[in-house]
């Protein structure tokens, strides 16, 4: 979402954002500093919030690129086109996600320089390095998607450690793939198909309430797939790369959907879109190869298939139920009823 064709105005004080600013970067590096200057800018690439580019010099000379996440109430952009359903919104997930989990590990994600939060007032902000602005999405080349896909199982196989060993409280601002939260989205998509189905022969309604009846099952293979701490909205537009003559960089952005879940949701986000059969079991294939050989994902090539197909049919499902008379941005528009139903009979439901 370009910032500028928006037109959108910061609703952050100067004044206010100079002090927390300073102040979480004299934490970050353990050491007292004085911003000479701050430049300020609407980044192009919004999404659900705001977001701005800092460029911020030191008194020392000392200069510093950033990224300023704006995740409170007034901040969001409701004309986005992008709008997550309301009972999703917690403002300290992404920012405790940076804090509490990516921040630990040296996997390529943005490095966290701070975040300022204040309950009362209702300020979320976090402060983030400022990735070079390549998208997945605009890569071509499948070897490229094949190694984010070998990225995204070492992420996976990474993360487990976090459910595994952490306590609850430590991942308890993550969103927990549930047996509620699966029935919430056939719920939901049940209901928008109804309320929406114009045709005369309501075949929309018809399928969706076929396959409404048989998501039990669906539910109980999802409750069964071992999970790790995930993105959950591991779509291209979300990723960054970093590419240089000895380095490549795997960066993914908008951690707003973290969740403790399948790690084939992720895969099965990376792999949507116009790919044919063939391009998707390429990019399945590098992430099932990547996974250590003690991963209980590594159940044998056709079962994976089979997981992740189910995750697909559960990604389209979550689409058609994510708002009434919503239509998604275009790098995720498709039919995501023939999509479910084309998961759905591939797995014989």
């Amino acid at each position: 979402m370009r910032g500028e064709q928006l037109h959108i105005q910061p609703v952050v004080d100067g004044a206010e954002l100079h002090c927390a600013l300073e102040e979480e970067l004299c934490r970050f590096f353990g050491r007292r500093l004085r911003i000479a200057t701050l430049e300020r800018r609407i980044s192009e690439y919004c999404s659900s919030y705001i977001i701005e580019e800092l460029d911020v010099t030191f008194e020392d000379g000392m200069t510093l690129q950033l990224i300023f996440k704006d995740l409170s109430k007034a901040a969001l952009l409701t004309n986005a086109g992008y709008i997550k359903p309301t009972f999703f919104y917690n403002p300290l997930r992404e920012i405790d996600t940076y804090r509490r989990v990516l921040s630990q590990h040296k996997l390529g994600t943005a490095a966290c320089f701070g975040a300022f939060v204040d309950p009362e007032e209702k300020l979320y902000w976090l402060f983030l390095e400022r990735v070079r602005p390549v998208l997945l999405w605009q890569m071509g080349d499948m070897d490229i998607w094949s190694e984010t896909a070998r990225w995204l199982a070492g992420m996976h196989s990474y993360l487990v450690r976090e459910t595994e060993i952490r306590e609850s409280q430590h991942l308890a601002h993550l969103i927990k793939y549930d047996e509620r939260f699966y029935r919430r989205w056939i719920d939901r998509a049940v209901q928008f198909i109804r309320e929406g189905d114009t045709s005369p022969e309501r075949e929309a309604t018809t399928d969706i309430e076929w396959l409404a009846a048989r998501y039990d099952r669906v539910i109980a293979h999802m409750l069964s797939l071992p999970v790790t701490v995930i993105h959950g909205e591991f779509f291209a537009s979300n990723i960054l790369l970093d590419i240089g003559h000895h380095h490549f960089r795997i960066c993914p952005v908008d951690w707003e959907m973290a969740a403790v879940a399948p790690g084939l949701v992720d895969l099965a986000g990376l792999t949507s879109g116009s790919w044919t059969a063939t391009q998707k079991n390429t990019m399945a294939r590098a992430y099932y190869d990547a996974l250590p050989d003690t991963s209980p994902e590594k159940c044998g090539w056709r079962r994976f298939l089979i997981n992740l197909e189910y995750c697909r049919l559960h990604q389209a499902v979550q689409w058609l139920g994510w708002a009434p008379g919503w239509t998604p941005p275009p790098e995720h528009a498709q039919d995501w009823l023939k999509e479910a139903m084309r998961c759905a009979k591939r797995l014989l439901l």
